[in-house]
This record gives structure tokens, sequence and C-alpha cells, in this order.
């Protein structure tokens, strides 16, 4: 495994790659049943099925994606079969009018892409601890590719809006984001980036690049991907098969109020896909909580 360090003064994607290189021993998957020390599992989604208590489609345009996010599967972009969630993005050959709109209220122009998206908003949301996925994304580096598994505030005021308390413009403090693993095509194949975004102090003001790291994994195959808060709640641990690879010092405590998980997988450049579908297939979600030792 491989670790590329993005400085904060670097621009561009493409050019972060030439940043710094430190070589990690692999590791090998931990059982998802396992109970490790201090830890104690209180949610876990193994995908037999879509359970509706744990999941909602969310659907909007956020990031001038190309795609438009679809409810309930339609096309093909969401699927639950053999024991894993499949995500999707669709290439349906014509665009079709798109209802997703911004949170500001601008509609997503017609497009043939259609994804999905699934978050557990007001389903599964958790103070600090442990979040974990195990995830393989097919093909990775093809142009335009975006799928990510990651987290946000639970005031965060983006649809679906379900509760009053749903106000907190990104990424402000009750709607900060951490980022477990996020493929971005420009990177090539076979890397992934993770970051808590820095709050620039105003709405839609948030720094991707100064916490960001981008590491090296074989995407094809299963991985399990981490991030856990220190035990102080200082720090951001991201982790790849049970090895910590990178710390944000002091991100913790910045993100300190419930958060729920989304997974998601978009479409970032006009460039036309070479093949009619794109695919993230997640094995399992899982959150755990510190306990006291006895």
């Amino acid at each position: 495994m491989t670790l590329f360090c993005y400085p904060s003064s670097t621009n561009s994607i493409a050019s972060l790659l030439i940043c710094c290189l430190i070589s990690l021993s692999t590791v090998c998957n931990a059982n998802p049943e396992t109970k490790d020390k201090g830890w104690e599992v209180d949610f876990f989604d193994d995908f037999d099925s879509f359970n509706h208590d744990n999941w909602q489609d969310q659907l909007l345009w956020v990031n001038g994606e190309d795609q438009c996010y679809v409810r309930e599967g339609l096309h093909g972009t969401r699927e639950v079969s053999k024991g894993t969630l499949k995500l999707r993005v669709i290439d349906l050959g014509e665009a079709s009018t798109c209802y997703n709109w911004t949170k500001h209220g601008i509609q997503h122009p017609p497009t043939q892409y259609v994804a999905g998206r699934i978050a557990s908003k007001n389903r599964k949301e958790f103070v600090r601890g442990r979040w974990t996925a195990r995830l393989r994304v097919v093909d990775s580096g093809q142009p335009g590719m975006f799928p990510a598994w990651w987290l946000l505030g639970k005031f965060n005021n983006e649809p679906p809006i379900e509760e009053p308390d749903e106000t907190i413009c990104w990424p402000l403090t009750g709607s900060g984001e951490i980022d477990i693993f996020e493929h971005h095509w420009h990177g090539g194949p076979d890397h992934y980036a993770v970051r808590a975004i820095k709050s620039l102090g105003y709405c839609g003001g948030g720094d991707w690049q100064q916490k960001m790291a981008v590491m090296e994994a074989t995407l094809n195959e299963f991985h399990e991907y981490t991030v856990e808060w220190s035990e102080n709640g200082e720090d951001l641990h991201f982790i790849l098969d049970g090895k910590t690879f990178y710390i944000g010092r002091g991100e913790g405590e910045k993100l300190s109020e419930p958060m729920f998980a989304i997974l998601n997988f978009a479409k970032i450049d006009p460039n036309p896909m070479t093949t009619r579908q794109w695919e993230m297939e997640v094995d399992w979600v899982r959150h755990a909580k510190r306990i006291q030792a006895d």
C-alpha cells in the first residue's frame, strides 16, 4: 500500500500525486463480527436486503455533478443481491428530465446519466466512534468516476429535510464532512482520498485539500475503509484493512455532532462513459462505539 500526502498549496489533483510516498505493509481483512477490545458494535448492515430503517434514497444536485440521482433503484442504479449492495451510474443513451435540485432551488438539467445515492440520515446517526464499510469499485479510474463513502453532520440543511433542526449549511459546525473513501478519476485507477473538510467559516466554504491524504489500493478488490475518533475525541484515524495510515490531528474534536453515513456513485465530468454502467459494490457497513474497560 502507498500513501500520497496532499499539501494545501497544491491546486491540481493530478499534480498532487507527486507530493510524498510512504510504504505500508499489507494487512488482512478483519471479520466484521469480531468484537474488538474496548468496542461494541451498535449498527451493522450486511445487505441481505435493503433495510429502509437504515437507509433512504437521497436526491439532490451538488458539485455540478453530471448524473441524476433516482429512487428505488430505478434503471438498476441500486440493487441488493447475493448479500451485497450495488450502487451504479447508468448511461441511458438519451437525456431525460432530472428531478434533482440544489438546496437553492436550481433544477439539474436533463441528462442521460442516472445513479444511486443512499444515506442513513434520520435513520442511523452516531456521535464519534468508528465507522467502517467493506466495498470495492470495479474498473476504477475511468473519466468522470466519483464514488464515495462518507459522513455528514445530522443538522445539514440539504434534502431530504425531515426535522426542524436541519438548518445548518455545509460545512459549518453541525454540518461537517468526513470522507472515508472518495475515488476521483483524476487520481487515476487504484487511488482514493480521505479527509475532514476544513470549514472556512461561511456557508459553502470548505477547503477540500488541506486535510486530505490519498491512498493507493487495489480498488477492484474488497477492502475495509474506516474512520475512527481517538479515545479522547481529538483526532481522526483513517484506516485501511485495520491499519492506520493517516491521522487528522485535532479534526475529531471539531466534528462532535451526530453524523450520518452516505454511499453514492457520481459522475463528475462531462466526458461520455465508455461503458453502459459503473458499479460500487458494498459488502457491509458497521458502526462501533467505545465502551469502558471492565
